[in-house]
């Protein structure tokens, strides 16, 4: 019987180290030898994500303004990654010892199993180079990328820029986006980055143990192919675009040209701009960290972030929108001895004494005391408190598009101010308060604040007789050039079309005979507005818009500069000379003009720490001169020549002059 437990003991005491040896064995198989892990995982099979071209966009004519140029990402398995020549791979991707042990640690934090990227976007010169050594690089391999270039380096704000994406647009994203991919940042990159980002592909790749492809697994049947995002068609004109900022460079300031029959947008100048290419590569975050602190910001997206007030081209809203009213028509007339007085022996200036002076008097003469009656009348002389009268003018001039965003197909828009009542009601300690309160709004000043696109556009209400197309500048999506709905919807501005006439004869007599003469295009009637902004930071704004020619207008225009002073002396030649290229396809402004328009440095001055540029910022400077903005430089080195020109041109400013 004891022999029998016996037995029993022994034979349980085999079957137990048989299954410890098992268990044993298993386990180091499974987590202390990964040999046969990475052999199965890595040397034999290895999936690789195929990243899909990002759409290319083109202008309006099909010419290229972005497209994709091929680098790659060089990937490692830290566990694999034994016995290599690290010293002809720093050499090869040019970093240092330091640098690769910081990139290995990251790899192996990450995952000691799984790829990581090790370097990011290798130029195709780099990686033809680095593919004939891979075989000494056991962990390492390729993954093919894209980034974006710019041919022409033009329209940086418009464009935007791509980046990384963060741990929030992932999660956003709810598991699209991973580790390492890109997302559109800014501009119609960001706008449109679900159409131009396509779909990502998988690739089942045999490789052998010296990490050498050895051709698709079951001859790519479980592959799935990346799909290209769509491309899209912009409204842009290039060749038009490349004049615009070349007019503007080394100056602050916006130019928006619109096509008033669609609501395309033709021109989209913010500047001073920069060159779109710096935004990509390996040396992006150095140049955005510099252009972050340029003093004259050329990330800062003008057109629709900038609100300012509108000068005298405000007059145009306010005499259609006082007509719509019924509190003046085309022959209402009012004296002005050269200024207008309101409150306690108070005065708003004028800069002429135009005598009596009627609609279109007003408009051609740019005439301050007119505006003063017309604002005093819509508060004062409606049979209602002023407060209420106020308001109602304030709908009529968010029917015209101020005082909110317009809905342009770009990120950040603002809606610039347009205050309501209660605004005023608050300051003034009641509602007791009448026109003389805030009469300087009656000329564009005071608290109005517009931005660049809204001037654009109310140029286009007045080409149309009384609606616009809602601003944008994509107008086709795809091979089927799909237009978005919102951007075809017709949106009426408050005023009938019978009261237009008048203001557009006031325009067109601005610029044959009044404050725009200088700028007038011979066989076009173009029909425009000039103003000069008080700016109480420094030198005056100039301002310029308008729309050519006065019949079946083909474009509408404002142009923006800071600081210039009158907008007869500058903005309006810029609007000029690209109005006839964008009709005629050529300039006849004088060539004077147009020397002193291109080489003027009109920049505020601003103290600041000179920053060296890299090596590679030599080099873009060097092959892309023409649209490098590097203002702080330029106004130093040319401020002398600038002072020269205006002496020079003394006798046309006066000429010129509001």
């Amino acid at each position: 019987m004891n022999s029998f437990f016996e037995r029993k003991y022994v034979i349980q005491g085999i079957i137990l180290i048989i299954a410890l040896t098992l268990i044993a064995r298993l386990f180091y198989l499974q987590i202390i030898d990964d040999s046969y892990l990475l052999s199965a995982n890595n040397n034999v099979l290895r999936k690789v994500i195929e990243y899909p071209a990002r759409g290319v966009i083109l202008d309006r004519n099909g010419e290229i303004l972005v497209q994709n140029e091929p680098v790659y990402d060089l990937m490692v398995i830290p566990k694999e990654a034994k016995n290599i020549d690290t010293a002809l791979l720093c050499r090869l991707i040019d970093i240092d010892r330091e640098g690769f042990d910081k990139r290995m640690k990251k790899a192996r934090d990450h995952s000691p199993y799984r790829a990581s990227i090790f370097e990011k976007l290798i130029p195709k010169e780099t990686f033809a180079v680095l593919q004939e050594h891979m075989d000494k690089f056991n962990g390492f391999y390729t993954v093919d990328r894209n980034i974006r270039t710019y041919p022409d380096s033009v329209a940086a704000q418009f464009l935007g820029y791509i980046l990384e994406v963060t741990e929030k647009d992932i999660e956003r994203s709810k598991g699209f986006y991973r580790s390492g991919d890109y997302i559109g940042a800014s501009g119609v990159e960001r706008s449109y980055e679900e159409l131009l980002r396509g779909t990502r592909g998988v690739k089942n790749q045999m490789v052998d143990a010296l990490n050498r492809p050895q051709g698709s697994f079951m001859e790519g049947k479980y592959d799935t192919l990346a799909i290209s995002g769509e491309g899209l068609v912009s409204s842009l004109d290039k060749e038009l675009q490349l004049l615009a900022e070349k007019l503007m460079r080394n100056k602050l300031g916006s130019v928006v040209a619109i096509e008033p029959s669609t609501g395309e947008i033709l021109t989209y100048v913010s500047s001073p701009s920069y060159n779109p290419n710096l935004m990509v590569g390996r040396e992006r975050g150095n140049n955005y960290m510099k252009m972050l602190n340029d003093p004259y910001k050329p990330m800062f997206n003008r057109p629709i972030q900038a609100s300012y007030p509108p000068g005298s081209v405000f007059k145009v809203v306010a005499a259609l929108t006082a007509q719509q009213a019924g509190v003046i028509n085309a022959q209402t007339i009012f004296n002005c001895p050269g200024g207008y007085r309101y409150g306690r022996n108070a005065i708003m200036r004028c800069t002429h004494v135009d005598g009596p002076t009627d609609l279109v008097k007003s408009i051609q003469k740019s005439c301050n005391t007119y505006y003063g009656y017309v604002y005093a009348h819509m508060l004062d002389r409606r049979g209602m408190p002023s407060y209420k009268a106020y308001d109602l003018w304030r709908d009529g001039l968010m029917k015209f598009g101020l005082g909110h965003p317009l809905g342009i197909d770009l990120p950040g828009e603002k809606g610039g101010n347009v205050f309501p009542a209660d605004y005023y009601t608050k300051n003034f300690g009641s509602n007791k308060w009448t026109s003389s309160y805030n009469i300087s709004q009656s000329i564009g000043q005071g608290q109005l604040g517009i931005t660049p696109l809204q001037m654009a556009n109310i140029m286009a209400i007045v080409a149309n007789r009384g609606f616009y197309y809602r601003p944008h500048l994509i107008k086709g999506i795809g091979e089927e050039k799909i237009v978005k709905k919102e951007f075809t919807e017709k949106i009426w501005a408050g005023v009938d079309a019978k009261y237009y006439e008048p203001v557009i004869e006031g325009m067109s007599r601005a610029v044959s005979s009044g404050t725009a003469a200088a700028s007038k295009i011979p066989g076009i009637e173009m029909c425009g507005k000039t103003g000069t902004v008080q700016n109480p930071h420094g030198e005056n704004h100039a301002v310029f818009f308008a729309f050519a020619p006065r019949e079946n207008p083909k474009i509408a225009i404002a142009v923006f500069v800071e600081n210039a002073g009158y907008g007869g002396t500058w903005a309006a030649p810029i609007a000029s000379m690209l109005v006839e290229k964008y009709i005629k396809d050529t300039i006849t402004l004088p060539k004077y003009i147009q020397d002193r328009v291109m080489n003027a440095v009109i920049l505020p001055k601003v103290k600041t720490k000179e920053i060296k540029p890299t090596v590679k910022e030599k080099k873009d400077s060097t092959k892309n001169s023409q649209n490098n903005s590097t203002p702080v430089k330029q106004a130093a080195a040319r401020e002398k020549n600038n002072k020269n020109l205006l002496v020079h041109h003394s006798q046309v400013r006066r000429n010129y002059a509001q």
